[in-house]
């Protein structure tokens, strides 16, 4: 900001640091994010007050327009941002996941530990990028012989096909760790209406979409991509293995919210409003992980009448299997501070060995 003078530069940084903290303590929703080609833009709504639109990342981000209620702001900002728009928040930035670490470390008084131990967010933020989206996609292809590879005119994306024709996944091979890698899609019929559709970032964990994808092959194709009506039954369902393991949910008027336990930094989200609304662009359900819930490292989303099996397959994977891989790699820390330095201890002396 060079034209800006040093007040007008503070004035702007505590704007976007009230904004930050009101997303990060649930008082602002954002609904849908956008890149506008040079930077991020987002819509939400205040709890207490007006939907609006942000523009901006990190110390300049800035309101820009007031709506007087959240469907008007939606359909303006898919108006003007179309096919760019995306459900839900947008990936945090490196600045932000800074942020939290550190905030995250001082709370736990975990910041003067040598070496630090590694924290939720940066175990599962370490697996999305070690594991191997590409071959996923392959060996999917290669153990399901009733899926098949298309390709179409442009090589940046793979389509996997049932051979029903009603199921199908996208994969986008250069995705940025900020965009959609995966987008899933079941459908009335071949040439028949959409019937439910997710996406996940390009920083899901794989062992998620393993499952997720394995998911979709283990049952009669049809009966996935009819998927499930929207009822209590069939939330109650989906989140099953969040309920076994002890994870508490809150109601928070339109959102239904199940947080980890503990430190682990994961959490599912269900939007009545939104699975309502069959026509609107924000997900039902929402995956998350990798970060608190408004800078979440990684998100998976689900329209209204994802299949209910589904979606439980996911919530157990998130449930007991990241959690499982968080846990074990903590003790694996734990075990290397705590063993002795074989190096330091003195070499033993001629003839000092005990005799058997």
């Amino acid at each position: 900001m060079p034209w800006c003078s040093r007040e007008e530069i503070r004035e702007v940084s505590n704007d976007a640091q009230q904004i930050y903290d009101a997303i990060r303590h649930g008082r602002l929703i954002i609904h849908a994010h956008a890149h506008d080609g040079w930077t991020t833009v987002a819509v939400g709504t205040y709890l207490d007050g007006p939907s609006i639109h942000l523009h901006g990342e990190n110390h300049l981000r800035t309101e820009t327009t007031q709506y007087d209620n959240p469907a008007t702001a939606i359909a303006e900002f898919e108006r003007l941002y179309g096919d760019a728009v995306r459900p839900g928040p947008a990936t945090a930035t490196s600045t932000e996941r800074h942020a939290e670490q550190a905030r995250t470390l001082l709370a736990s008084g975990a910041a003067d530990a040598q070496p630090p131990l590694a924290t939720a967010e940066s175990v599962e933020m370490r697996a999305a990028r070690a594991d191997d989206h590409e071959a996923l996609l392959k060996d999917f292809l290669e153990s399901h012989g009733e899926w098949e590879k298309w390709r179409i005119w442009s090589d940046e994306t793979t389509h996997a096909v049932h051979e029903s024709l009603v199921l199908r996944a996208e994969f986008v091979h250069e995705a940025g760790p900020d965009d959609t890698q995966w987008r899933i899609a079941a459908y009335e019929s071949p040439v028949g209406e959409r019937l439910w559709h997710a996406t996940a970032s390009a920083t899901v964990p794989v062992e998620i979409m393993r499952v997720l994808l394995d998911s979709l092959a283990s049952e009669d194709a049809a009966k996935i991509a009819a998927g499930s009506q929207v009822s209590e039954a069939a939330i109650s369902e989906a989140t099953r293995p969040l309920a076994d393991i002890g994870w508490e949910h809150t109601v928070d008027g339109r959102w239904i919210r199940w947080q980890a336990p503990a430190d682990h930094l994961s959490g599912v989200q269900f939007d009545a409003f939104a699975a309502q609304s069959p026509h609107s662009p924000l997900p039902a359900w929402t995956f998350w992980g990798g970060g608190a819930a408004d800078t979440p490292g990684w998100t998976l989303h689900f329209s209204p009448h994802a299949a209910a099996s589904v979606l439980q397959d996911v919530a157990f994977e998130v449930a007991h299997g990241l959690t499982q891989r968080q846990l074990e790699s903590r003790s694996r820390r734990l075990n290397a501070l705590s063993r002795p330095d074989i190096r330091a201890q003195p070499a033993p002396r001629a003839g000092s060995a005990r005799s058997r």
